[in-house]
């Protein structure tokens, strides 16, 4: 699809300078721009590539003034970093805007569903499903029995729902993730073998949640688990059974939640983080990457380590754990010197 910067500017409410019909279809870096590509400067750092790049369209802030000639038709605008952000967002909207049902794949008879709906090839939907408008299903994905799931989500390819999961309004959920499958649970027997303890429960995902590709979350062994609304999960994060992670917290890959911990609104909680079960994090808590969760954390809290301890101290204890060959050397140089004071004095 084809735009002028004439379309461009006013979309943004912008000004062009330059030629008003130059064309662009793709979006680009300034510094590996290329005839037909629209790109930004806000950067200063960036400055000299507005003379050289070669992309058709270069949005820049109204404060900009050439000190050399341009082969790029300039777009000024207010902010060209939030100007390009919503031609990113809009874009976005036009590449995803799919609709119909794809043939081969399989909709129940019971199924409900709204307007614009989109069913990509080799996907199948269960019985008793419910569907709000514009909902978008890549292909090869998989939405079990009683799911219900709101307005304007997109599960990208081959993401797996699993049967009663609740999913709200305005999200998105990225190829391979899992949602729903049976949470870790199995009782030890006297013999040393274990025997499945049936999961029951459901997930729930409330509004305006992402969550990343290969990502799990496990279904609660009896009621829910429960991903509030704003929360952001990155990819290949495990969350287990009858966890619960507050209103727009955000985790970052390769993390492990065990079950039942209840996590926080407004956390940040970095990649590779372990947390053990059965914890109660607080509120705006931040945990940095690779650290070892196996206490309940108050709100407000900045931690690191494994086992996890306060930042400072742990950046204060660093110092010294980088020493340390030096400070033993120190040590064995004082007893030497103690024991050569003693022994003289013994002489």
């Amino acid at each position: 699809m084809k735009f002028t910067a004439e379309q461009i500017a006013g979309i943004l409410e912008g000004e062009v300078v330059g030629n008003p019909k130059a064309e662009v279809f793709r979006l680009s870096k300034i510094e590996e721009g290329s005839e037909g590509s629209l790109t930004f400067l806000s950067n200063p750092k960036y400055l000299n590539y507005i003379y050289s790049t070669k992309a058709s369209v270069t949005i820049v802030n109204d404060t900009f003034v050439p000190e050399s000639p341009l082969t790029t038709t300039l777009i000024k605008v207010e902010d060209a970093y939030a100007a390009f952000s919503k031609l990113l967002e809009f874009y976005n909207q036009v590449k995803l805007n799919k609709n119909g049902i794809e043939q081969p794949s399989f909709l129940s008879e019971s199924v409900k569903y709204g307007d614009k709906l989109y069913l990509g090839s080799f996907s199948y939907v269960g019985e008793n499903v419910v569907l709000g408008e514009n909902v978008k299903i890549y292909p090869n994905c998989f939405v079990g029995d009683n799911v219900v799931i709101g307005d304007n989500v997109i599960l990208f390819a081959g993401a797996k729902i699993y049967s009663e999961t609740v999913i709200g309004n305005n999200c998105t959920i990225h190829s391979g993730a899992i949602i729903g499958a049976d949470g870790f649970g199995f009782a030890p027997n006297p013999d040393g073998t274990y025997t499945k303890i049936p999961q029951i429960g459901n997930v729930i995902i409330e509004d305006n949640v992402d969550i990343g590709s290969c990502t799990t979350i496990d279904r609660a062994t009896m009621g829910s688990t429960i991903i509030r609304k704003g929360v952001k999960l990155d990819n290949q994060i495990q969350i287990a059974h009858n966890v619960e992670i507050g209103e727009n917290t955000v985790i970052a890959a390769q993390t492990g939640v065990a079950g039942s911990t209840k996590i926080g609104k407004s956390g940040m909680i970095g990649g590779q983080v372990g947390i053990s079960g059965h914890l109660t994090i607080g509120n705006n808590v931040r945990i940095q990457a690779q650290s070892g969760v196996g206490r309940n954390i108050k709100d407000d809290e900045i931690l690191q380590g494994s086992p996890t301890f306060g930042y400072n101290d742990f950046s204060k204890s660093y110092v010294h754990f980088k020493n340390l060959p030096k400070i033993v050397a120190e040590i064995e140089e004082l007893k030497k010197q103690i024991l050569n004071q003693k022994n003289g004095n013994n002489g």
